[in-house]
């Protein structure tokens, strides 16, 4: 009868493992959402005119085209305001220089609103890609969870069961060979 028992505690126990170890492997090997190296995918799909406006909001926003920028303005006016080198292209008030800074402004803004574009797609991309990750986390950690719970609640007490079930085992076998031993 204990006997019975112990292969029906086993082969019930098994079961129950066999069949959350087949849902995590059905996790593992579901590739349904692989994932995705956005950095590489972006760089690939990038075109040239998106390349340029990447390097020029680089730049832009860069302290070499800051410094570079002042130096250039106090230099004009300087030539311009001293007669430096016998040149007075640009007399005050500027208007030329003023021409030149609508010009830059005008052709850098669009640049960088194009390169801000980007960036938000990358972003959305990347979290859109982390979001998956987390999904297939989540489902492996329910899966683990659930192995832990199945380990601790039922395993647990059946591997209890199942020694109690042998120690009585031997205890018989342990009382048949001193009543055999009696015998002899």
């Amino acid at each position: 009868m204990d006997n019975k028992k112990l292969n029906k505690l086993i082969a019930d126990d098994n079961k129950h493992t066999n069949h959350l170890d087949k849902r995590m492997s059905r996790m593992m090997h579901d590739h349904s959402y692989d994932v995705i190296d956005v950095d590489k995918q972006v760089q690939q799909s990038m075109t040239f005119g998106q390349k340029v406006a990447d390097r020029v909001a680089k730049f832009g926003g860069s302290w070499t085209f800051l410094i570079s920028f002042i130096v250039i303005l106090v230099g004009w006016i300087t030539v311009n305001s001293l007669h430096l080198f016998g040149a007075n292209f640009d007399p005050f008030p500027f208007i030329l220089l003023n021409l030149f800074l609508s010009m830059v402004s005008a052709l850098q803004a669009p640049l960088i609103m194009m390169s801000q574009n980007r960036a938000s797609d990358y972003d959305r991309m990347n979290s859109k890609n982390d979001y998956h990750i987390n999904l297939k986390s989540e489902e492996e950690i329910r899966i683990l969870h659930s192995k832990l719970d199945h380990l601790i609640h039922e395993d647990q007490p059946n591997n209890i069961k199942i020694q109690k079930m042998q120690m009585q085992m031997l205890d018989e076998i342990s009382k048949q060979l001193a009543e055999l031993k009696k015998n002899k």
